[in-house]
């Protein structure tokens, strides 16, 4: 047998940060959310978040909430083997993420991961979730996702002050030891930040992460890119044309319309200007038009989509091929494009390959 040995740490030298799953209810409705938990090793000061989801972006921000609590920077943060920090290898050999190793430099501090098995490597941030499902979340309800983070922030304030046996200590008079010990936050924090090119809709809304954020119906068919930050949405066609949405977690498949964006009523959405697609194609092969007319109107497909299609199709295959197939669709009143390109396919094969008799000798 082996004797079970203790991790001994200074102040200020390590955070332990891990995820866990958890069960809440926010807003009525019932997630499988991600808790996120740093712990001071030292002082046992700790600090939790909990989101529907925990992606790269997601790891950014609590990170940075998390130092902003503590008032300071560790020398490292250690970390279980997740693909979230972990580019590859694990333990010493961990690799972490270009962008994630970027973030760490910003604030002064060096991600490490624990040994594949030693479990005891992590105790210290472990050790809190089982807390957290017992005491916090145990009969409580979520008005809202802001609701819950801010009552998890008053809980960690609670804890903190509380006497724990098992380090018969208070957390909070530790930590008065360990701040000292803690370099200090940089003097300008940037915020946390992801973009999304994205097209505008033909109902004039831009989808991020399953939500459709309205911008102005004079945007429909353009490129605009999103920043999503913390807290909201910038959606910008130029620099001179910003708009701004307060950033949603869930429901999921739901559109947020702000009010200058509602047309008049008895006013629907109405283009000033053809689609882009619909330009080039009309100026390409005019001798389609009906067919780009009526296509928009019997189509399945979002419009701007089968527009995008249809030119795809006018730029790929040659161009006789392309025009027997769309007249033939017309006559018929096809609007499936997927059919139409397979009746340009059988019309290339046929003109353009020779397919050999394989009863007939080659040689012949």
């Amino acid at each position: 047998m082996v004797p079970v040995g203790q991790y001994h740490f200074e102040p200020g030298v390590e955070m332990q940060h891990d995820t866990s799953p958890h069960a809440v209810e926010v807003g009525g409705r019932k997630y499988q959310a991600q808790t996120a938990s740093a712990v001071l090793a030292y002082s046992r000061l700790l600090f939790f978040q909990i989101n529907p989801r925990f992606q790269r972006f997601d790891c950014k921000v609590f990170l940075t909430d998390a130092l902003r609590y503590m008032g300071g920077v560790v020398e490292r943060v250690m970390i279980d083997n997740t693909h979230v920090v972990v580019l590859r290898g694990t333990g010493r050999e961990m690799i972490p993420v270009p962008e994630m190793e970027a973030f760490a430099e910003r604030f002064g501090f060096h991600f490490v991961a624990h040994e594949r098995g030693d479990a005891n490597r992590s105790a210290r941030v472990e050790r809190p979730f089982w807390f957290i499902q017992r005491n916090f979340l145990a009969g409580r309800r979520f008005a809202s996702w802001e609701d819950l983070s801010q009552q998890a922030r008053q809980w960690c304030d609670r804890v903190n002050s509380t006497y724990k046996k098992h380090i018969r200590a208070v957390p909070r008079e530790l930590f008065a030891v360990e701040r000292l010990h803690l370099k200090p936050l940089p003097a300008w924090i940037p915020e946390v930040y992801r973009l999304h090119p994205r097209t505008v809709d033909v109902e004039g809304y831009v989808s991020v992460n399953s939500i459709r954020y309205s911008v102005p119906v004079a945007w429909i068919g353009r490129r605009v890119e999103v920043r999503e930050t913390r807290d909201k949405f910038e959606i910008e066609l130029d620099p001179r044309h910003i708009v701004t949405h307060v950033r949603a977690l869930t429901p999921p498949s739901q559109r947020i319309t702000l009010a200058e964006h509602r047309p008049p009523r008895g006013e629907g959405v109405k283009r000033s200007d053809p689609h882009p697609e619909e330009q080039a194609i009309v100026q390409a092969a005019p001798e389609i038009a009906p067919y780009v007319v009526a296509l928009k109107q019997k189509g399945r497909k979002v419009v701007a989509l089968a527009l995008r299609q249809l030119l795809r199709l006018l730029k790929e295959y040659p161009r006789q091929p392309f025009l027997t197939a769309v007249q033939e669709a017309s006559q018929y009143g096809l609007y499936d494009l997927d059919r139409v390109e397979r009746m340009i396919l059988r019309r290339v094969a046929h003109d353009y390959f020779r397919l050999l008799d394989t009863d007939s000798d080659p040689h012949d």
